[in-house]
């Protein structure tokens, strides 16, 4: 046995606790989960079960923690977890799932499948069973703090464009602010009017603002890839940002992945809770609008529909906000169908859109959001990542559909009120 594949053992070894034992023991093999994962269900491929994904860390839990799994391995039957195992089930891991958690909604049982599938990345990680491409976005955000590569000098760039398309302070480093902003490196490079919108937004409503030059990225590689150490890492850089600055919320931008990283797996990754909130820019948005803090004189007249992130909505609760938030401006609104908690994915999540080698599985499973969008025609369609809004222009125009994707937070800006 190799030195890596040893280490991988262990760490998936070390995965199986309580909750991952009675997960395994009561799973019923009912074949709901296939039914509510697009990787299955639009390519038909039986490996991509959710359920089916955990296997190497389910062969753990057998071989050496039940009776029979012991039995099995003292007398040679037990199947093993080696190299070629590793090695088949990394596509089924990582290029194949997005850890959007809609298998876990329809489990009669209530397993999380997402959490288990994540366990087994960390393992396989360890192993060095990962994507290359993965694998370079986590090296990139430990050294640089970016896993695009975004230094300071970039975003201070975009700063000083903004600044003076705008004539308004974009603030930084601002010592007891009430907020920080966080941002996706898309966000920087590929979405800079999201900064500016904020900043529109925030003077309307009022409220102080900074961002921190030594922790401005939100996108936590660590936990995409399953390695807690490194995702630890990154959740301590931005609280000691925050805690350095005396900010009392830190802001999730638009970005899915960001806000279950940074809100619900942060304090448990450094094991300890926050001196500070931290809060989804559209629940901040949301909060300001109730407090009549923001006002627009202005709608849309065209046909538009939300894709809900799933970290955001089905993993985070943050459901009713954006449609209030649309509500502002939104005259002639129509829903998806499965619309909500169990909106379906657009498939680029959970470190795939990080990952080339999945692009063609990627692009294959985005016919479930389009037939979503054939059902309802819209004209346009907001959305609030970033990820998702690079994916989905990405398989609008794959399959030749003419709908422009929108930011939630920019729109809502452009239709402020200007007293």
């Amino acid at each position: 046995m190799s030195a890596s594949l040893e280490k991988g053992i262990n760490a998936l070894k070390e995965q199986v606790d309580s909750s991952v034992a009675a997960f395994f023991s009561s799973c019923v093999h009912c074949g709901m989960c296939a039914d509510a994962c697009l990787f299955q269900t639009e390519t038909g491929n039986p490996a991509s079960t959710p359920i089916a994904k955990t296997e190497p860390l389910r062969r753990i839990w057998k071989s050496e923690y039940t009776l029979l799994g012991r039995l099995g391995k003292i007398f040679g039957l037990s199947k093993k977890v080696d190299e070629e195992l590793l090695a088949e089930w990394e596509t089924m891991v990582y290029d194949n799932c997005t850890m959007c958690g809609r298998c876990s909604m329809v489990c009669p049982v209530g397993n999380d499948i997402a959490l288990m599938i994540r366990k087994t990345r960390e393992g396989m990680a360890v192993a060095g069973y990962a994507p290359e491409g993965l694998i370079g976005a986590m090296n990139r955000a430990i050294k640089i703090g970016s896993p695009m590569g975004v230094k300071l000098p970039a975003l201070l760039a975009q700063i000083k464009h903004i600044e003076a398309d705008t004539g308004k302070t974009i603030p930084v480093d601002v010592v007891g602010a009430e907020y920080m902003l966080l941002l996706s490196s898309m966000e920087i490079m590929n979405f800079p009017k999201f900064i500016e919108a904020i900043s529109k937004i925030f003077d309307k409503a009022g409220a102080t603002w900074t961002i921190s030059t030594e922790a401005f990225e939100a996108t936590n590689t660590g936990i995409q890839i399953g390695v807690n150490d490194l995702a630890a890492e990154l959740v301590q850089r931005t609280v000691d940002a925050a805690e350095k600055l005396k900010v009392k919320t830190v802001i999730s931008p638009e970005c899915g992945h960001a806000y279950m990283a940074i809100r619900w797996e942060g304090p448990n990754l450094i094991g300890k809770p926050y001196s500070f909130q931290v809060r989804h820019i559209l629940e901040v948005l949301d909060s300001m609008r109730a407090e009549g803090r923001i006002k627009t004189d202005s709608k849309e007249s065209q046909k538009l529909t939300y894709h809900a992130p799933c970290q955001v909505a089905r993993r985070g609760g943050v459901i009713d906000e954006p449609r209030r938030l649309l509500d502002l401006f939104a005259d002639n609104f129509v829903e998806m169908l499965d619309a909500g908690k169990m909106n379906w994915c657009c498939g680029a999540g959970g470190g795939v859109s990080s990952n080339e080698r999945a692009d063609e599985v990627r692009l294959e499973v985005f016919k479930r959001k389009k037939a979503q969008l054939e059902e309802v025609k819209p004209d346009a369609l907001v959305s609030a990542c970033a990820n998702c809004r690079i994916h989905l222009e990405d398989g609008l125009e794959e399959y030749g559909m003419d709908i422009p994707v929108i930011s939630l937070t920019e729109t809502l800006a452009e239709h402020l009120a200007d007293d």
